[in-house]
């Protein structure tokens, strides 16, 4: 928690806006996306989808393969406390669904599906893409694919494996956006990085959860922020943007929301 509290009064003193920022790409990114205060439907979708949530007292075993909870205490959870601990933000649901739909990805990869609430807002930003979403827990896995088809996201295809499995098993695809939500640690971050680099394009896009989340994690970013792969960059201390764009000279951005 104090590396937290640390880095984030660091963030607020480098962070900015869209008034400091000089690129045309990124600029454009913070006042079409970041910054859009549209009402879109789908808001009212996600909303429903977290209410149900949030609403059900279900309890599941969960098999936690990542870096563990502050939370919970123990691994039969219900699955509403789930939602509300573990759960994507509504501001950060919103602004995935955003990005999804400002970049309109063909392929869309998720590492670490948990109750599915990041999964849905991707689903509903481009329903023309294909999302893949892993997911190591089985119990997990199942409570979020019943909501899915609840609501008739037809666009989501999920793997129950480890994300190492689920690399190996999938070599020949190209990945226009991913979202990366899962183990925690510099070891795996980086190294589902390097596997990534393997299956991205000029126009791909990284999304890093919880880049804060411990000294391991900021590690891990700081790491991946100097490979000379990667361009452009975006720190919203939540999350963790990368872009390759060669046609970009090597920026970082610190951007509040």
């Amino acid at each position: 928690m104090k590396h937290q509290i640390l880095s984030y009064l660091s963030f607020l003193l480098r962070a900015t806006n869209q008034h400091g920022v000089h690129s045309p790409f990124v600029y454009q990114l913070l006042t079409q996306c970041f910054y859009d205060k549209k009402k879109y439907d789908a808001y009212n979708a996600l909303n429903n989808h977290r209410e149900t949530l949030l609403a059900d007292s279900e309890k599941i075993e969960v098999t936690d393969f990542g870096a563990g909870s502050r939370v919970f205490k123990t691994n039969n959870r219900k699955v509403a406390d789930i939602a509300k601990h573990a759960g994507v933000t509504k501001k950060r649901q919103r602004l995935l669904f955003r990005l999804v739909q400002y970049f309109q990805p063909n392929s869309i990869v998720e590492l670490g599906t948990s109750l599915g609430m990041a999964t849905t807002a991707m689903a509903l930003g481009n329903p023309n893409a294909s999302v893949k979403t892993v997911e190591g827990c089985p119990n997990t896995l199942k409570k979020a694919s019943n909501y899915f088809t609840k609501n008739k996201l037809q666009n989501i295809k999920t793997f129950n494996q480890s994300f190492d499995r689920f690399f190996k098993e999938n070599t020949s695809e190209t990945y226009d956006f991913v979202f990366i939500d899962g183990n925690h640690n510099k070891e795996h971050t980086v190294a589902y990085f390097n596997q990534l680099l393997k299956k991205i394009h000029n126009d791909s896009v990284l999304v890093f959860d919880d880049i804060y989340w411990n000294p391991s994690m900021t590690e891990a970013w700081q790491e991946i922020l100097k490979h000379p792969k990667v361009t452009v960059s975006i720190d919203t201390f939540q999350w963790g943007l990368i872009f390759f764009r060669k046609e970009q000279r090597k920026q970082h951005f610190s951007i509040r929301l």
